[in-house]
């Protein structure tokens, strides 16, 4: 376990703690000190406290982090398409089919297992034992870039972006229906579906949701579109053209799936990322070319 220490000097005085200990250690972010506190980790003066706490000259601080669990997840050999690598983060384009992190009826054959036989001990172990350094995530039948970080400074960095919308994500998608606009934006708040868990839904109780799109291409009752997503909602881009009548192709969740392309699951590409590299700062942009049977459904269409 790691155990920092900090008193609070007259500078310092009525900053939010968690704002405070974030400033004095550039490793631990707002969000983890959060977590330290919810788990009895921070102690102010020796008693717990509370994020909203807001710090006194002469207060001594103690901030206790557990070293990341070992992990019981098995490394396996499966095949990936690295699109950048170096000692912080990892790029991966990622193929369709393939599950993230382990979970409820996918206990391996995922990503996870994939980049632990890869990476051995050199991942970020903030996502916690089953995640670690997944960043952020993709849904199994999305195709495209995944960052995964390789220490802790990188995925809180990371971490950062993406809450303050830093990380630009852009999408490929087939959809059905003819879009008439060539350009537009939609706002729609989403949550959990209080009818399916597994689902999600807009809801005006949910949280802000704003995807813009752009059209590419149109054919005859499709129209392939480019997608770029201010916020990460799960499931949000499905979410936001099911719900104005334009379904993602092959999607079984939000509309009937129904496509003559013999295509399972929705058909959406993660194409491009444009970010800041955690640690030195340098300006990324990565993408990650269409699978082949995606460009076989766009060829027969033109046809």
């Amino acid at each position: 376990m790691k155990e920092f220490e900090f008193e609070v000097k007259d500078e310092n005085v009525s900053d939010r703690i968690d704002k405070y200990i974030s400033s004095k250690n550039e490793d631990i972010s707002r969000v983890m000190v959060q977590r330290l506190i919810d788990e009895g980790n921070i102690l102010v003066n020796g008693k717990e406290t509370k994020a909203s706490y807001k710090v006194q000259i002469g207060d001594k601080i103690l901030v206790k982090i557990e070293d990341p669990k070992p992990t019981e997840l098995v490394p396996q050999e499966i095949p990936l398409d690295v699109v950048y690598e170096d000692d912080d983060i990892l790029v991966i384009n990622k193929q369709k089919g393939l599950v993230v992190h382990p979970g409820n009826g996918n206990q391996d054959g995922t990503l996870v297992n994939a980049i632990l036989a890869r990476c051995k001990d050199s991942l970020s172990g903030i996502g916690g034992e089953i995640r670690p350094g997944i960043v952020h995530r993709i849904d199994k039948d999305t195709s495209g870039l995944l960052i995964v970080a390789k220490n802790d400074k990188a995925h809180i960095n990371m971490s950062n972006q993406i809450k303050e919308h830093k990380v630009k994500k852009t999408y490929l998608a087939l959809v059905r229906g003819v879009i008439k606009e060539n350009f537009a934006t939609i706002n729609m708040p989403i949550a959990r579906s209080t009818k399916d868990r597994v689902k999600m839904a807009v809801d005006k109780n949910g949280k802000e949701a704003v995807t813009h799109i752009k059209v590419l291409e149109r054919f005859n009752g499709y129209t392939f579109i480019e997608v770029n997503i201010e916020t990460g909602r799960t499931h949000q881009i499905r979410v936001h053209m099911a719900q104005i009548g334009y379904p993602l192709v092959g999607d079984f969740v939000y509309s009937n799936g129904k496509n003559p392309f013999g295509v399972e699951g929705q058909m959406l590409h993660s194409y491009k990322l444009e970010f800041e590299h955690p640690i030195t700062g340098k300006k990324m942009e990565l993408t990650a070319d269409l699978p082949k049977y995606f460009k076989d459904v766009l060829e027969e269409l033109r046809r």
